[in-house]
């Protein structure tokens, strides 16, 4: 995965308008359902405040509304309008890969592996272009400082190492 440039204010209103709008129809959607699930099979209302029973056509309901609002976000995330939200939000995924291996790829690093050096710097890179795109300003200034030590060593090493190496098959090999 090669890193983009993102404007961080086109992302920020495409996030907040792809939230806003799947909360929303999750919303409604698990309300419609709902409503026509207990319309068809629910149990008669109940007299006094007795529970009638339709929990679990509620909850059929949201699982229903939750398929629904997947299939169209997956559906879309191919238009101009997704690209810098599903970039991030693919970037964000590849973190988490790679966090699940960081103790394993910082030792293979300890032992001046390349793809190691690889990862890390595409890692460390990338962590600060979402905290930057998200207003993660609490960590950054730790990231930065990882950056700095880890290029400081490959530099000292006298390696090569740039971003655009990065190749996400390295992590099966660490």
């Amino acid at each position: 995965m090669q890193l983009m440039d993102i404007d961080k204010t086109t992302y920020r209103k495409n996030t907040n308008k792809v939230i806003m709008s799947f909360v929303a129809s999750l919303a409604i959607l698990a309300l419609v359902f709902g409503a026509i699930l207990i319309h068809f099979f629910g149990a008669p209302a109940a007299v006094s405040g007795e529970s009638t029973g339709n929990f679990h056509l509620n909850v059929i309901g949201v699982v229903l509304a939750l398929a629904v609002c997947s299939a169209v976000l997956n559906s879309q995330k191919q238009k101009p309008f997704f690209q810098e939200v599903y970039y991030v939000w693919r970037l964000k995924q590849l973190h988490n890969q790679i966090y699940r291996k960081l103790a394993k790829i910082k030792q293979a690093a300890e032992n001046n592996e390349p793809n190691a050096f690889i990862i890390l710097s595409f890692y460390f890179v990338s962590l600060k272009q979402v905290y930057t795109l998200d207003d993660n300003t609490l960590t950054l200034a730790t990231v930065e400082q990882d950056l700095n030590q880890l290029n400081d060593k490959i530099a000292s090493l006298g390696l090569s190492i740039s971003v655009e190496q990065f190749e996400p098959t390295m992590l099966e090999q660490i």
